[in-house]
């Protein structure tokens, strides 16, 4: 398929067929394909936990409210925002970054541009994901309106700001995990109605772990898991052209 042909294939099936399996490795495939999603700052803040154990399975069902996207689905992955691993995620950028500019960069440019990934990764990075019970992203909102006054400034790095931010580049993994497993022929359906204190206790993840969304994944039991035509509001609705 083409990717016009892939995002009209690509449909939210609640009802998946139990009879026919798909293989983990190509599921395993499109979430590597997931990582080549955009990100803010490169940062990566996500984490994939594909489920195939059916004990595991029966508890993150029980977790989506049994919902039967996740109860006749085979394999299940969860996406995880990790908003709690800013460090370790921005060193690593750091290292990676260094090594890219010594490799590609014209070598009078490469001290400057190892001392700009320095500053970012090293210092801003640190200080715009740093949590302490809300009052570091006062501090941030303080100082980015005050800059604001004397030029464009990002305004939105609040703590919650961060949250959605991470969550945002977490979606985006998601949904080319879903383009990507469209590709393949296979079927998903991403779920945000769930139980997280349930199901963080049964994948075991760490309190700084958030939920991002549930993706059941299968193939569909013929035309029981789609509600008919999709619903879009129309195009000019929500296009505007500026010009």
């Amino acid at each position: 398929m083409n990717l016009d042909e892939v995002l009209h294939y690509r449909r939210s099936v609640r009802v998946f067929d139990k009879t026919k399996p798909i293989d983990p490795e190509k599921v395993k495939h499109c979430l590597e394909l997931a990582t080549l999603a955009p990100n803010s700052s490169d940062m990566q803040l996500w984490e994939f936990y594909h489920i195939t154990e059916p004990g595991l399975l029966a508890k993150v069902s029980h977790a989506c409210l049994g919902q039967k996207a996740v109860s006749t689905a085979l394999q299940v992955v969860v996406f995880v925002a990790r908003r709690d691993v800013y460090r370790k995620r921005a060193r690593f950028v750091l290292d990676f970054e260094r090594e890219n500019i010594r490799r590609y960069s014209p070598e009078e440019r490469q001290a400057k541009r190892i001392k700009d990934r320095e500053l970012y990764y090293g210092m801003l990075m640190p200080f715009v994901y740093a949590r302490f019970f809300g009052l570091l992203g006062l501090l941030r909102k303080l100082l980015a309106n005050v800059i604001s006054i004397f030029r464009p400034m990002m305004l939105e790095v609040s703590e919650n700001d961060m949250r959605v931010v991470a969550h945002k580049s977490c979606a985006l993994a998601a949904q080319t995990f879903m383009i990507a497993m469209a590709n393949e022929g296979y079927d998903t359906c991403p779920l945000e109605g769930l139980d997280s204190r349930r199901l963080k206790r049964a994948l075991k993840l760490p309190h700084g772990a958030e939920i991002n969304m549930v993706i059941p994944c299968g193939i569909r039991d013929g035309n029981k898991g789609i509600w008919g035509e999709r619903c879009r509001v129309p195009f000019e609705e929500v296009y505007h052209k500026l010009e």
